[in-house]
């Protein structure tokens, strides 16, 4: 909390990136990146405003070019120390392929929901890779703690880019 009462505000993009699936806003703090924010295409895109942001938006379209391209940035997301070992499990599940949350569960002793959950708070979403997780029997499950709409099409749209073949 703020002096004033009031919750402290998140801070402003320090990049807006366009992307063939959402313009991504960017989130600095310090010298880490804390967040990536999917907007609507319509947003505009803004030029980075820190040496990090600049760095992210080139290592995305790095990603857009190569699916294989692996992401090095210093990341600071905020979570609890659960959401933590969630996301650090993320990154292990190779580009193409897929875990389930009940796989993820049984790796961190948890419970799927549970990472369902931390998958859903992800505030570096595609970055830490949660668009790889998916659930039981071939469902794509949630992305951006959403089981429908555009979240869905999103997490196609990455899967698809990577290279995963649906069904099998």
């Amino acid at each position: 909390m703020r002096s004033d009462g009031q919750a402290p505000s998140a801070p402003e993009f320090a990049a807006k990136l366009r992307t063939p699936f959402a313009v991504l806003g960017i989130r600095i703090s310090g010298s880490a990146l804390t967040g990536v924010e999917y907007l609507p295409l319509r947003e505009k895109a803004m030029v980075p405003t820190h040496a990090l942001a600049e760095r992210t938006c080139r290592q995305i379209e790095r990603f857009l070019d190569d699916p294989m391209f692996r992401f090095t940035l210093p990341l600071a997301p905020a979570g609890t120390a659960f959401r933590h070992r969630v996301w650090e499990a993320l990154p292990a599940i190779p580009v193409g392929e897929s875990r389930t949350y009940g796989e993820i569960a049984r790796q961190l002793g948890s419970a799927p929901r549970a990472i369902g959950g931390a998958c859903g708070a992800n505030p570096i979403a595609l970055i830490i890779p949660c668009h790889r997780v998916v659930g039981s029997r071939g469902s794509l499950g949630g992305f951006m703690g959403m089981t429908e709409g555009n979240p869905i099409d999103i997490k196609r749209w990455l899967l698809t880019h990577e290279g995963y073949r649906f069904g099998r």
